[in-house]
């Protein structure tokens, strides 16, 4: 067995197995590439066999999908210093060859390469690492759930106009209980029919909508009463008030609470999540970082101190214009480069849209981008600058935060 050697173990996932390689500096092929089945007996004979090979082993694998997972725990338990490399860096990686070959023996060789070369910037895979990869699936599942709830709410809408118009914009849209039923969306289950609430006389109606609020739990209001049996006696239904018609609505109805119980859980899970990720106090504490935007700036961006400088995480979100110079010719304009993370991105604009609605004159954010704005700039040019902007901010004060954060513990120690 050698020791002290640098030894780089390039891995090329695929879903359930990968492409391995081993390599030493100055071409040295230790082991040629093989195919590891992602089974819990193939993964235990692949450790012992790296044990075996000796020296000082780093292994290096793409972040791709979740596919990686599997083997990455299964090495990293077995005690190897495990390395998740974003896909982008290794695809830009040269391996010094003119030939484009791109197959997966070839592709392990090259991050095996990749980690000889930048061998002291890669970072060992943690447990806050996992937290934060936690905290990404979460907020993933809550995007697509959220995506789901907008078109069983329009389905519902599109089905009401039919038996009661109109009934979803009586009730402000922010009544909301707990489990993350909507008020005029659990109404449209009780009174399904504009006929439910027009056969009754108005002061029926007033007594039967108040013991719904109290049963239901939503606040009483005699405005809103007088409201909807206003707009039961003027509306105009298409379909009649029968057995089909309620089963049409109150499953409509169920449908969408069910996912917005979803939601909700998938909200508390992400604070939850967030809130043991050391950084949780200063991004929670910037304009513009709520209970669901908060949470996944923190999963999307990850450890702020993996980026060399405020550029690279502007850079590695998309938002960034670089330049372009040949000779002579240098471009006056460019786009964006929407490296990166959409859902960063997608993020990064919902801050942008609460930073422009609060308007606060003390937001540094604010100001930049009221001034584009001032200047003539595209609402979309001026949300990317804002947005590159923010991630600046976010960058130096979380950075400063976590250095803190450390100094304390040191001092305590």
């Amino acid at each position: 067995m050698e020791q002290g050697l640098i030894t780089a173990v390039g891995i090329d996932v695929s879903k359930g197995k990968s492409m391995v390689a081993v390599r030493r500096p100055g071409g040295q092929i230790v082991l040629p590439p093989i195919q590891v089945n992602h089974t819990a007996g193939e993964l235990a004979g692949l450790a012992e066999r790296l044990k075996g090979i000796g020296g000082d082993i780093r292994i290096i694998m793409e972040h791709t999908g979740m596919y990686w997972r599997p083997i990455a725990h299964a090495l990293k338990e077995a005690g190897f210093f495990v390395s998740v490399v974003n896909a982008i860096l290794i695809h830009n990686f040269s391996d010094n060859s003119l030939r484009k070959v791109k197959t997966d023996k070839a592709d392990a060789l090259k991050i095996a390469n990749y980690g000889l070369t930048f061998w002291i910037d890669l970072r060992d895979f943690s447990g806050e690492d996992e937290t934060r990869q936690m905290l990404k699936m979460q907020c993933r599942l809550y995007e697509r759930t959220q995506k789901a709830s907008v078109e069983l709410r329009n389905g519902l809408i599109s089905l009401l106009d039919q038996t009661f118009p109109g009934i979803n914009e009586i009730l402000p849209a922010h009544y909301r209980t707990t489990r993350g039923h909507y008020k005029w969306v659990d109404l449209s289950k009780r009174f399904w029919h504009k006929d439910c609430v027009k056969k009754l006389s108005q002061v029926a109606f007033l007594s039967a909508y108040q013991k719904w609020c109290k049963k239901e739990g939503y606040r009483f209001s005699d405005t809103d009463a007088e409201k909807i049996y206003s707009a039961a006696q003027n509306a105009v239904a298409t379909f009649p008030q029968n057995e089909s018609t309620k089963t049409l609505i109150v499953q409509a109805v169920d449908c969408l609470n069910a996912v917005y119980e979803s939601m909700a859980v998938l909200r508390a899970e992400m604070k939850r999540l967030a809130a043991l990720l050391p950084e949780y106090e200063a991004v929670m504490a910037m304009e513009g970082a709520g209970d669901i935007t908060g949470p996944k700036l923190m999963a999307e961006i990850g450890d702020v101190r993996r980026f060399t400088n405020k550029g690279a995480l502007v850079a590695f979100a998309g938002v960034d214009a670089p330049p372009f110079q040949s000779g002579s010719f240098e471009a006056k304009s460019r786009h964006v480069s929407k490296r990166g993370s959409p859902h960063l991105r997608r993020t990064l604009f919902q801050v942008m849209s609460v930073v422009l609605q609060r308007g606060s004159t003390d937001n540094p954010v604010y100001l930049f981008m009221d001034k584009k704005r001032a200047e003539g700039k595209h609402f979309y040019v001026y949300t990317v600058a804002g947005a590159a902007k923010f991630l600046r901010i976010y960058y130096a004060r979380v950075k400063e935060y976590l250095l803190a954060l450390e100094a304390e513990r040191q001092t305590a120690a």
